[in-house]
């Protein structure tokens, strides 16, 4: 189709060329909003800044600033302009070209931040400063949202921030721009109701951007004046994000594990102890560290409370805790196993020896000892094994055995008249003990309380065992307690009731209730021991990993309880009936006692499915295998009935046993997978919370000597609170010091920090990005040096004639898109454009007749209208498109052309005629002379038409040249007419193919009036850009040429008249030539061929429908040429 080369008048250039309705090219229909084809002036514009060709930019800039030819904002199908290109290539001279000659930013900034191209950001920073009015949008925020590169809400700061760049994002913080401040998931307020409103998915995409903006480690360095803390808060704020928001959740967590990333990397800059334990104690509310004094590590608890396992696993925080860790002891780690156990023993045996000098002295030198964490430690697990051991004593009636076996008769006596009387007992003395311990647990979770706070406190899982244990033992005081007096009244009225038996009492007694409860309490206080195991490098991981599969016992519980329900209600409501007969049958004694021993069996079947709690019981019991199918012969059961209740069993066993359990053991084995994954963090984390719970100053005694009064205690009632004095301290340092030392470490730890991050991406290897940067600034410096030679009058034609140079594969693939008018939009399908049949011998089409929707007639029946809305529908339904596409193309395995193909498909044909009639028009000599006719033609990188009218020129060439050793010449890039008319000065002896444009199919241009004939031939030599796939072969005679000699005849010259179908045509004649360099007159003919635009709507050549830019660069390489 042809175009105008000028806009209407009055219309700017930075106005889109798009029209009013979608645009077909190739087949494909462009949306309005996105990319629309492009004119070939605007193609050549973008393809020369895309090459850095400064020179031709400039001209087609001025031009298009004058004649308004062209949209300079026009956009590649891939929505790329001048300044995305020229940001891209990093061509800092293209982009400030751009800018100054007025091409809209757009976005340019945002795609210069996304480059990291630090120099165009300043620029571009600058020109969006002159040009921005108040009140009105920025240049990003004016392109269109269909064409966009980035989200609506990206600002130039958080897209840096998600670069992670130092350098734009210190720019921009210097020239004030605004850190992002996202609102809470949770937040009402009205602007982010009416967010949610427009958009759900933008609102939630946009708090997830600014996120990622906000944890960038290069912005964070440059807006925080904690970064630790900061990327702590952060994470923890993140971990929320994602268990509240699931749908974001990856996104999430992906950018929680920056944070902690940030802070791991930040540890690893310190280069002294004195610089970490500065860092980890550092408390805004106390005085700063100084060495010898007691560390708090602070910042290693909010650590611990915010979860960062790397940042706590981290060996420089290690190495520093384990030197805490085992201070007072010397050389323990160095010792050998056997001495490391005599010493552990040792304590362990003697531990309420130092427990009683500590309550006594506690400043010297064994109650130092004894605050030591290590020691600490080996005296508080020492007190707890030395529990457990009395609950052993218990549960198996030491006592009573020890007066067996060790006491006087007396004792015994008494033992035998205890063991009759079994009600009103008081508490044994081993039971008093666990009463003290009990006591002693108590007062040290609530002291554990009031030091850290409920909130820490509800934090670490083993509290909750802790509390539970304590609560469990409480009610067992309280149930003994009741218990004694209760029957101590009883015996008080009746003495015989200290006699009754235990198998008289009470279903419910509450003596047997605290029985229950003490035995689960001790359950409890075993299982705490495995908390022990954090300190082993073993057990560990076996400790951690048991924690992680109670989760997943807990989760499955939920799944197993609802189908433990679901069969329970089922074969209770089945069996009920005969359950209720067996059970007639037990209870058949006076008083309605069970008859077990004529009827034991009937006593236990009914109990199976009597009711939804036994029901519920007995298929638990059936997932260990101890329900068998004999329960189901009950009493009066029917086949039918059977049948069911044991079709229901089965699948319960398949759903339970098959199904869930395995289910259960595949989680389990997940967690471990998981944990032994990350071993060693998961353990030394867990170790560090160990250690932590024994770095502090209080519960130094265990239980139960911690509820003893001590001097310590006296001496705290009448002195002053040490965090008091602490305050008080800190206060008056910061009055006298503006800067602390924490400040100053952690500036020196960002900039090593930031200085490594610089020295690791330069020590990155050179990329293939770097190589076409370089080859791109050298492109630019040969356009640039042409252009210089040029203006100086050289003559720079030669210089275009060079080798095809390889190319990146990125840029090639771009070309080969704009050039070819490829368009992101979706295919149009059979009934939207015309199908065409095969090509036939003649170049011809085929035309396949698409039915067209029935229009509405004047006058239509009831049922004439019902046929035509039918046959509407069904034409413009999906099927029957895509039936039509079917039967067009169910012939050919390559489709049929589009209707915009039609003219290229005709050229290709008339091109392999015109191709013949050359080869037979100089069927080559055998006297080896040269042949008659040369053609030369600058192979295009999408041309296959010119490279094979080419291999066949240099066929014939080949073949009549003499054996003269060829001067090599480098690869032509241009096709100028005006190097090719140097051609002709090099042969005198062969006609040539001259190439050049007119704007109509006339044989031979019509000269303008006023025009000279050596304008016109030097407008005719200049460069044209041609497109390969529209040119066809057209030779006529164009003028008289003198006689040849007889002893070489010329062959009669065709004529091949073109038809109107063809954008382009050839025309080839005689005439006769004259060498442009001096002047000579050839005597042979000149063949020339004029390639005819017919889409043009002027009927002469003017400067303005001639391009003033190189025409495209060639990829082929070029023939050596030979001199006669």
């Amino acid at each position: 189709m042809g175009r105008k080369k000028k806009l209407p008048t009055g219309v700017s250039s930075g106005v889109s060329h798009a029209s009013s309705a979608p645009k077909s090219v190739g087949g494909c229909c462009v949306p309005l909003g996105l990319p629309q084809p492009l004119l070939l002036e605007e193609k050549k514009f973008l393809l020369a800044v895309e090459r850095g060709d400064m020179p031709n930019v400039r001209r087609i800039l001025q031009k298009a600033l004058r004649h308004q030819h062209i949209n300079i904002n026009c956009m590649d199908p891939l929505g790329r302009r001048a300044l995305t290109l020229a940001i891209d290539n990093e061509n800092l001279e293209m982009v400030e070209l751009l800018v100054v000659m007025g091409v809209e930013t757009k976005d340019a900034l945002l795609h210069a931040i996304n480059a990291e191209f630090v120099e165009a950001v300043e620029l571009l920073l600058e020109h969006e400063e002159l040009i921005y009015k108040e009140g009105e949008p920025y240049s990003w925020q004016k392109v269109d949202i269909n064409t966009a590169m980035f989200a609506p809400d990206i600002t130039p700061l958080m897209l840096a921030a998600h670069k992670n760049n130092f350098e734009i994002l210190r720019i921009l913080l210097d020239r004030g721009a605004a850190v992002p401040v996202p609102h809470d998931i949770r937040c009402g307020c009205e602007e982010c109701v009416r967010l949610t409103a427009e958009d759900s998915l933008r609102h939630s995409l946009s708090r997830v951007n600014i996120y990622r903006a906000l944890c960038s480690p290069s912005l964070i360095c440059l807006t925080s004046n904690d970064p630790i803390i900061t990327a702590f808060q952060l994470s923890w704020e993140l971990r929320n994000l994602a268990l509240t928001e699931q749908e974001c959740k990856s996104e999430y967590m992906d950018l929680r594990r920056q944070c902690q990333k940030f802070a791991v990397d930040l540890l690893d800059q310190t280069r002294t102890s004195n610089e970490l334990a500065i860092i980890l104690n550092y408390d805004p509310q106390m005085s700063s560290y100084e060495p010898g004094d007691r560390m708090s590590l602070t910042r290693l608890v909010q650590a611990i409370s915010y979860k960062q396992k790397k940042f706590v696993a981290h060996s420089n925080i290690q190495q520093l805790l384990s030197s805490i860790w085992y201070d007072g002891l010397p050389g323990f780690r160095r010792k050998s196993i056997v001495d490391k156990v005599i010493c552990i023993a040792q304590v362990a045996v003697l531990f309420p020896l130092y427990c009683l000098i500590y309550m006594c002295a506690p400043n010297c030198r064994t109650g130092q000892l004894m605050r030591k964490p290590f020691m600490k430690f080996l005296i508080h697990a020492s007190s707890y094994l030395f529990f457990l051991f009395i609950l052993i004593l218990v549960s198996q009636r030491a006592d009573d055995d020890f007066v067996r076996i060790f006491g006087t008769t007396r004792m015994k006596k008494e033992l035998a008249e205890q063991e009759l009387r079994q009600r009103g007992q008081t508490p044994s003395k081993l039971e008093l003990i666990v009463v003290m311990y009990v006591i002693g647990f108590v007062w040290e979770e609530v002291q554990e309380i009031f030091a850290v706070g409920m909130k820490s406190y509800l934090r670490n899982m083993w509290n909750f065992i802790d509390f539970l244990r304590n609560s469990l033992y409480v009610s067992v005081m309280c149930l003994r307690a009741f218990a004694y007096i209760q029957q101590a009244t009883e015996i008080a009225r009746d003495p015989q009731m200290a006699y009754i038996p235990r198998e008289k009492w009470h279903d419910f007694d509450p003596q047997l209730i605290a029985e229950g409860l003490f035995a689960a309490a001790n359950v409890f206080s075993a299982l705490k021991l495995v908390h022990l195991f954090s300190i082993n490098p073993h057990l560990g991981p076996l400790q951690i990993s048991l924690g992680r599969m109670v989760i997943d016992i807990v989760k499955f519980f939920f799944i197993y309880t609802l189908v433990l329900f679901a069969f329970a209600c089922g074969l209770n409501q089945l069996l009920w009936y005969f359950a209720a007969l067996e059970k007639s049958k037990c209870y058949v004694l006076p008083g309605g006692e069970a008859d077990w021993g004529s009827h034991g069996d009937s006593c236990m079947k009914w109990r199976r499915f009597g009711n939804l709690f036994e029901s519920s019981q007995s298929l638990f019991w059936a997932s260990f295998g101890m329900v068998g199918l004999d329960d189901f012969e009950l009493s009066g059961i029917k086949s039918y009935t059977r049948f069911w209740g044991l079709l229901m069993f089965g699948s319960y066993s398949v759903i339970n046993v098959i199904v869930l359990l395995n289910l259960l053991i595949a989680m389990m084995s997940n967690s471990y997978a998981m944990i032994d994954e990350h071993s060693d963090t998961e353990w030394k984390f867990a170790r560090t919370k160990l250690w932590m719970s024994y770095f502090e100053d209080s519960a130094t005694l265990p239980p139960p000597f911690n509820v003893l009064p001590s001097v310590k205690w006296v001496i705290r009632i009448f002195r002053k609170s040490s965090k008091t004095i602490d305050r008080q301290r800190s206060k008056k340092r910061k009055e006298q010091e503006q800067f602390s030392e924490y400040d100053n470490i952690m500036r020196s730890l960002v900039w090593r920090y930031v200085a490594a991050m610089h020295r690791k991406f330069e020590n990155n290897p050179v990329s293939e990005d770097d190589i076409n940067e370089v080859k791109s600034e050298i492109n630019t410096m040969r356009y640039e040096m042409l252009e210089i030679f040029e203006n100086s009058g050289m003559d720079v034609s030669s210089a275009n004639k060079k080798e095809r140079q390889p190319r990146p594969r990125r840029i090639k693939v771009w070309e080969r898109r704009l050039m070819k008018g490829f368009q992101v939009a979706p295919v149009q399908n059979g009934c939207e454009l015309d199908a065409f049949g095969n090509v036939n011998g003649q170049g011809e089409m085929q035309e396949i007749k698409v039915e067209s929707i029935p229009s509405k007639p004047a006058k239509e029946t009831a049922k004439e209208r019902f046929q035509r809305v039918a046959r509407t529908v069904l034409l413009q339904s999906t099927t029957h498109k895509w039936n039509v596409v079917l039967r067009a193309a169910k012939d050919s395995q390559i489709g049929r052309c589009t209707k915009n193909e039609r003219k290229s498909l005709q050229n290709l044909g008339r091109a392999i005629e015109e191709a013949k009639r050359l080869i037979m028009l100089n069927p080559g000599c055998p006297s080896g002379r040269e042949s008659p006719i040369r053609i030369e033609f600058e192979d295009e990188k999408t041309s296959t038409l010119l490279e094979l009218l080419n291999q066949i020129s240099a066929e014939i060439s080949d073949s009549e040249k003499p054996k003269i050793r060829p001067i090599w010449r480098p690869p032509l890039k241009t096709v100028p007419a005006r190097a090719m008319a140097a051609n002709n000065t090099r042969s005198l002896t062969a006609p040539e193919l001259k190439i050049s444009r007119k704007s109509s199919p006339a044989p031979t241009p019509t000269p303008t009036p006023g025009v000279s004939h050596t304008a016109l031939s030097q407008f005719r030599n200049r460069e044209l850009p041609l497109c390969p796939s529209k040119l066809i072969a057209n030779s006529a005679p164009s003028a008289p040429t003198a006689p040849p000699k007889k002893s070489a005849p010329t062959a009669p010259t065709p004529t091949y008249k073109p038809t109107t179908h063809a954008p382009f045509s050839v025309e080839g004649g005689n005439r006769e030539n004259t060498r442009a360099s001096d002047g000579v007159r050839s005597d042979n003919s000149n063949f020339d061929i004029h390639v005819v635009d017919l889409d043009e709507k002027g009927g002469h050549l003017g400067r303005d429908n001639v391009s003033d830019i190189s025409s495209i660069a060639s990829t082929s390489p070029q023939r050596p040429k030979h001199r006669n």
